[in-house]
């Protein structure tokens, strides 16, 4: 008799402050690891030249994206700088149906109240060396005005005091280690035991 193990799909949350480098560490991480997929959340702001509708965020309207709040469209949903994110809720409850793991990038609004609504949700904290390099890496950007860069650093200092209510932190300082953490915390939580149902074949 051989024993085997079916696990459920899991939610990763992966939060840092604005120029914390978050992007970078996920596109890492989606590159080195299987049955994973990356959720795409929506936002009221206006699109960036870079980026592209439905691969980086779903871009909606504001006037949309509040009445789609008020029909239960988003399974969490907050205001950061001015604009409202969200994450929708049909593809997350989809994928997980599937029994894949998916990776979002929500701030720490959203990560708390995604583990209100699913406990087992992991939370990871990607956190800049220090402030200094923080705001030296939104400057290198060069994509926001310098009133935006200081509503930037306010509110990452905030949001750095919820570090402690996170399953996980990784220090992103150099970003192959940084990636190479959150891949550990993946392979590790894919383990534990809770999530395991065993078979015996």
């Amino acid at each position: 008799m051989r024993f085997s193990f079916k696990r459920k799909g899991m939610l990763i949350v992966v939060s840092a402050p604005s120029g914390g480098g978050k992007s970078s560490v996920l596109r890492g991480v989606m590159e080195r690891v299987d049955n994973l997929s990356y959720s795409i959340s929506a936002t009221s702001r206006p699109k960036r030249a870079a980026e592209v509708e439905g691969k980086d965020y779903y871009f909606i309207p504001r006037e949309e994206f509040e009445k789609r709040i008020k029909e239960g469209f988003f399974l969490e949903w907050a205001e950061v700088h001015g604009h409202l994110y969200g994450t929708p809720r049909a593809l997350v409850e989809r994928l997980l149906g599937e029994g894949l793991d998916i990776l979002l990038d929500v701030d720490v609004q959203g990560g708390l109240e995604l583990r209100r609504a699913l406990p087992q949700t992991v939370l990871i904290f990607v956190m800049p060396p220090s402030m200094n390099a923080l705001e030296e890496r939104l400057r290198a950007r060069q994509s926001d005005s310098e009133d935006a860069i200081r509503l930037r650093l306010h509110n990452a200092a905030t949001e750095i005091q919820f570090w402690s209510q996170y399953d996980y932190v990784v220090v992103n300082e150099h970003l192959e280690d940084a990636i190479r953490g959150v891949e550990n915390i993946i392979h590790v939580e894919r383990m534990r035991a809770s999530r395991l149902t065993i078979q015996k074949t």
